[in-house]
């Protein structure tokens, strides 16, 4: 896949690494091309930097991993992103966020064509994207939206990161939820002390 990463600190670079690895040829959207976070990333020949505009249109995926304040913002940034999937990686954390929205997606979908939003890669932390592997397991991801093509993509590109599996927690509706669900692996992680290397799975019985 062609996929645009707006964002190139902890979350898009780690999803950049992965993505690069698996084939995917990766767009990083930078104000400044020349000069930005992540420089390293361009070490993989199937990465390259370009204007934010330049790799959304070059690109049919767009993940956005920026502060979520900037998430209304940085969607009109896009350029025309008519028949695009966009995957949002954002959170709304102890209140920051988006002026009038209560999720990162919804901002989006308000600011830019696309109805192919897929709020997902935002429930854990970086370090878990570089590497989800805990024991004989791998960790799962989750992801919601409405868009069915979003879906099928965003759990596509969560398997090639090596997760064990990709749930649907449901569409537009668990936007909202998904930022809780991320406020919850932040809690334990940060606040309660169990440190960045905890991941969650869904147990089969």
């Amino acid at each position: 896949m062609k996929i645009a990463i707006i964002g190139t600190g902890n979350v898009g670079g780690a999803l950049a690494t992965q993505w690069a690895r698996a084939g995917h040829t990766i767009f990083l959207g930078t104000r400044d091309p020349l000069h930005f976070k992540g420089q390293d990333l361009l070490k993989n020949s199937n990465t390259s930097a370009n204007t934010i505009t330049d790799a959304v249109a070059q690109s049919e995926v767009i993940l956005l991993a920026t502060p979520a304040p900037l998430a209304g913002e940085v969607a009109q940034s896009l350029g025309d992103t008519a028949g695009k999937i966009i995957i949002d990686a954002m959170n709304i954390v102890m209140g920051r966020g988006p002026q009038g929205f209560a999720n990162t997606a919804d901002a989006i979908l308000a600011n830019t064509q696309s109805q192919d939003v897929v709020k997902c890669f935002n429930t854990t932390g970086f370090n878990n994207m570089l590497n989800p592997q805990y024991g004989d397991q791998q960790a799962d991801m989750f992801m919601a939206g409405d868009s069915a093509r979003g879906k099928a993509v965003a759990r596509q590109l969560a398997l090639d990161c090596g997760f064990a599996a990709c749930y649907d927690m449901g569409g537009n509706d668990r936007f909202t939820l998904m930022e809780q669900w991320a406020f919850a692996w932040i809690n334990l992680a940060m606040f309660q002390g169990q440190g960045r290397e905890i991941a969650f799975k869904v147990l089969h019985r």
